[in-house]
């Protein structure tokens, strides 16, 4: 029996979004390690399945090829308690699942990225980072306040795609706030993971 695959580098949240969906769910699926450091995302067969050569890709039981993380995990939680059934709630969820994609992964990913893989200094890494991140954990801090999840205090697609690379902030030098903290533990229980350190 042919099962979902996913390409994925377990240094990426955004292809550990698409494990923690698929375990959240119980959705079998084959892993297949894709180094992006190695270059693994730019051979010829790879780019034949995604020609931006990106991770996560995933190749669907009948063939069907899907990129981009968020879209993946869209894909794959259709009909599940992942997406909010009201639909100002699910309008909310893409919210966050766009500012995440546009506002949030640009930059702390991209910082730890450069200082934890690059093994860049911070002098040699783009010096105006480190604030745009400190201003979207402020946005997450004030959204936090008052809330156990970002949508519907319950667990959504938004939590699992903000917590993928928040919980590494550190790595990228960002000092996380205490509500942002305490979220990403409650997620990470949630979903069955260690603590990031």
């Amino acid at each position: 029996m042919t099962m979902l695959t996913v390409y994925g580098d377990s240094i990426s949240g955004n292809c550990l979004k698409v494990k923690f969906v698929c375990d959240r769910l119980a959705i079998p699926y084959r892993w297949v390690e894709t180094s992006v450091l190695k270059a693994q995302t730019r051979t010829p067969e790879f780019l034949g399945m995604n020609p931006a050569g990106q991770v996560p890709v995933i190749t669907l039981s009948d063939g069907r090829v899907l990129a981009q993380s968020n879209a993946i995990m869209l894909h794959l939680a259709e009909g599940s308690d992942l997406i909010p059934a009201d639909a100002y709630e699910r309008a909310l969820m893409l919210q966050w699942l766009f500012w995440e994609q546009y506002s949030h992964e640009t930059v702390i990913a991209v910082r730890r990225f450069h200082k934890a893989f690059l093994k860049k200094s911070d002098a040699e890494i783009d010096p105006t980072l480190l604030p745009k991140g400190e201003r979207v954990l402020a946005v997450m801090e004030e959204h936090l306040a008052a809330r156990s999840h970002f949508v519907g205090e319950r667990l959504s697609l938004a939590d699992i795609a903000l917590v993928a690379y928040t919980r590494w902030g550190g790595e990228g030098g960002f000092n996380l706030p205490p509500h942002v903290q305490s979220w990403i533990r409650r997620i990470e229980s949630e979903l069955g993971l260690d603590h990031a350190a």
